[in-house]
Order: structure tokens, then sequence, then C-alpha cells
């Protein structure tokens, strides 16, 4: 069977996130929703997303497919409905599909036609950017059971102090000394080729994705996730970064997600709880307004390609778009447009020529090549973007 993920209604609900991304690419737990759905299936999938996305992220259709929203997470539960799915058969979950069967010479699909088969289990969907790390740690438990399921994990260095190691997993070439690792409150997943430097306190659920690192001394709470190739040091508490970013130094990162390819300086640090404990409530590109989240905690949503100069303050409920370049003394607001230039005291527009020589440097320095592909996703992200760039 032909399996093809889309976006769904939430797209524009996960901005910054998807502006340079299809919904399926977003990492929660250990891997992303795409690798996710990848594994429970034994099958690659490809993608239905924005058409300036989809050069990177193109489609392959057959004479007979699956469609499924990439905002569901899949279970074992789930997966056995979809691939059970027959002609005229769709999976609803409440209002939501979740997966519904279709064929090339489909012009419209009209669910009013198909036999609607309502999944009753629990299953984890990811509609707004907070899900990404409120929900972080069933999806981090649920990644950790089924790639460790099985297997043994490498052995642990003596020079750790360990707690519970049975719930601690190391893929071969991970290096791990000199540090505390607690799994009592969730599993702590170590990727390949990673590395725990000295004098780490490390609590669970916990993931380091492939090539990624942790530098001395940090302090990591769960639910975290830190992507590949990411580098990270200080203070971090339920937070995610997707791949290839660093939060190297000292400093407080804490309810936030980043995107890949940003950078935090030194001592920069996020509120991710309001003095007065209320309710924080975060940017929305969907009402262009703000938006309560439900959650006491939350920090900052940062886009692809942002960064931020030593000693920034961001403050709680924070969205920074794509490619946004923040610095000087004092709290920026808590919406800062893609393409931002400057800080509290006002910003310019960041021409594309000089965003791009940045994301040209940073990116072959993991060996990746800024290529045309990935300028003109950035070029559309700076056209789409202008409208809020009113300083």
């Amino acid at each position: 069977m032909n399996y093809i993920l889309f976006d769904g209604t939430v797209r524009n609900a996960l901005l910054p996130f998807t502006f340079t991304r299809p919904v399926a690419e977003i990492r929660v737990g250990i891997f992303t929703i795409r690798e996710k759905w990848e594994n429970y299936l034994k099958s690659t999938t490809t993608t239905i997303t924005e058409e300036y996305l989809s050069v990177k992220y193109p489609m392959v259709e057959m004479e007979e497919n699956v469609m499924i929203n990439a905002s569901f997470l899949p279970n074992q539960e789930l997966i056995d409905l979809v691939i059970d799915l027959k002609e005229n058969q769709a999976i609803f979950y409440g209002e939501d599909v979740i997966a519904f069967f279709s064929t090339e010479t489909q012009d419209e699909i009209d669910f009013d036609k198909y036999e609607a088969i309502e999944f009753q289990g629990e299953v984890l969907q990811i509609a707004h950017t907070w899900d990404i790390f409120s929900k972080n740690e069933a999806a981090l438990k649920a990644d950790f059971d089924f790639i460790t399921e099985g297997r043994k994990s490498q052995p642990i260095s003596k020079t750790n102090t360990v707690i519970n190691a049975e719930n601690i997993f190391l893929e071969k070439g991970a290096k791990v000394e000199c540090s505390i690792l607690n799994a009592s409150s969730g599993p702590i997943y170590i990727g390949a080729d990673s590395e725990v430097m000295e004098g780490c306190m490390i609590r669970g659920a916990f993931a380091l994705c492939d090539h990624a690192m942790v530098k001395m001394g940090a302090k990591i709470y769960g639910a975290t996730t830190i992507g590949p190739q990411c580098r990270v040091g200080g203070e971090v508490n339920n937070s995610i970064l997707f791949g290839y970013s660093n939060k190297g130094h000292d400093g407080f990162l804490g309810n936030s997600v980043l995107g890949e390819w940003c950078n935090l300086g030194a001592d920069t640090n996020n509120s991710n709880l309001k003095n007065n404990y209320d309710e924080v409530k975060l940017w929305s590109y969907e009402t262009e307004n703000f938006a309560k989240t439900g959650l006491q905690f939350c920090g900052l949503m940062m886009g692809d390609h942002s960064k931020s100069a030593i000693n920034t303050m961001f403050n709680t409920g924070t969205i920074v778009g794509v490619s946004a370049n923040i610095f000087s003394s004092g709290f920026p607001r808590n919406f800062v447009p893609s393409y931002s230039w400057g800080g509290a005291n006002g910003f310019t527009t960041y021409l594309t020529k000089k965003a791009f020589e940045t994301a040209k440097i940073m990116m072959s320095r993991r060996g990746i090549e800024f290529d045309e592909i990935e300028e003109a996703i950035l070029t559309h992200v700076f056209e789409e973007t202008k409208k809020w760039r009113n300083y």
C-alpha cells in the first residue's frame, strides 16, 4: 500500500514551525511524526503539503493510497485499523479524519459516501505549538518502548551515577561519563554517536538523538528531547530542539520548542511562568491575536534559523518566527515576526541576503549544503510574513 501524510487543518496552528516543513516533519518524542508512522507501517511515506514545500517534500501517488493526517501520532491499535482500510472507508476521531482510502482517479473526496470507522482508543494529536512540549513525555515513552523492544543497551560506564538502569538505553557509539542519570521518572535514551560530557545531571524522560551533545555540567529535566546534531548546555526543562540547533552555554530554556538551525547565545534565558501565575497566551498566526494555551508553564517557540545574542531575555509565551536575529538589553516583545533584526528597542528587517549568508555558513559546519531548494523555501517565507513586519 502507498501511504501519504497530509498536513490537515492544524498546519497554521503549528506556525512558525510549519513555515519550513510539513506537519509530518515535526519532532516530538524521539522521532519525527513521519518516522513514527514509517516505523509502525514498515513502509516509506510521502507528503501532501504547501506547494512551496513540495519540491523538498514531494508526494508520490499510486492507484491505491491511504491518506494519513500527520497531526495524529500512531500507536498499534490505530495502525491495525489503518493497514486494514478498504476503498471508501475512513477512520475518524470525533470530527477529525485520521486516515482514509483514496484512488488516483478520485478528483474529490466526499466523506458522506465513505464508511466511517470511529477510533475509540487513546491517541495523541499535535494540534498546537505548545502540544509539542506538553505531550512530549507521552510521545517519548512510546518511542522508547518501540525502539528498545527486544534490544540490549550498550553498557553504561561505571563512572556514572545511575538510577533505574533498566530504563536507560545507549545506542552504539554513545558516550556518557561522570554524570548522573535518573530514569525513575521516565526513560533516558542516548542516540548513536552522541555524547553526554562530564558532570551532567539528567532526569527522564529524556532523549538525546544521534550525533548530539550535552555539554559539561548541564542540568536537564524531563520531558526533554535534543534532536540530531544539537549542542546543549546550561539548564533545560521540558523542551524540544528539532535538530542542528545550539544552546551551548549557561542559561535557562523551559517549556519551549526550537526548530532547526537555531542558536541561543550565552546566558540566553526564557521565562516559562508569569509573575501572577496566570494562564499563558501565545500569538496565533490564524487569528493574528493572542490565544489561550490552557497552560501555566509555556516558554519560547522559535522557528528555524533564528538566533539570539548573549544575555538575551525572552518573556513568558514568546513566539519567534523564521530567520530572526535578536539582541540588545531588555525583553523583546512576545511576538517577533520572521526576518526581524533587533530587540527590545525595536526591529528592522533582516534582509535575505544576510540571512542566507549566515544559514549557508551554519549549515556547512554540519556538512549540509544550503542549496537552491532551501533558499526558495526561505524566500517564500520572507514574502509570506511581510505583513507582520510592521515596525
